[in-house]
């Protein structure tokens, strides 16, 4: 019998299209809003397998371990919420803020941590408002 790496609790597959789909619609919204130029528009819908990725390694590695590890502990993904998401959304919003300060408040920059802040912050509510068995 071989055993799921994810846990059934979490649809890590929808949220992961739903986050990814949410970066990626910010992320070029930002950059749009200034430097919108029509020869780029190939570009930026090839950009969507780089914010994919992103989306990919942030998530399983920043807010699928909390879930993971309250597997075992009787914690439901509603109390795990509760728990960790406001410290998690301190420092997320912390190095977003220095991010975006230290590169002289470039738009790219701007639209790629404010796209991250926003969809980790809405990954973490998906996740929360799961069913949990």
């Amino acid at each position: 019998m071989i055993k799921t790496i994810i846990p059934t609790n979490m649809n890590l597959p929808s949220n992961l299209a739903k986050s990814s789909v949410l970066a990626f619609v910010i992320f070029w919204v930002i950059i749009g809003s200034k430097d919108y130029e029509s020869e780029v528009l190939p570009y930026v819908m090839l950009s969507y397998i780089p914010v994919f990725l992103c989306v990919l390694i942030v998530i399983i590695g920043t807010i699928c371990p909390f879930f993971w590890s309250a597997k075992n502990t009787g914690f439901n993904n509603q109390n795990v919420f509760k728990t960790c998401f406001p410290y998690y959304a301190i420092v997320v919003f912390g190095i977003c803020v220095f991010g975006i300060s230290t590169s002289d408040f470039d738009n790219m920059a701007i639209a790629f941590f404010t796209s991250v802040f926003i969809t980790t912050s809405q990954s973490w509510i998906w996740f929360a408002k799961e069913k949990t068995k």
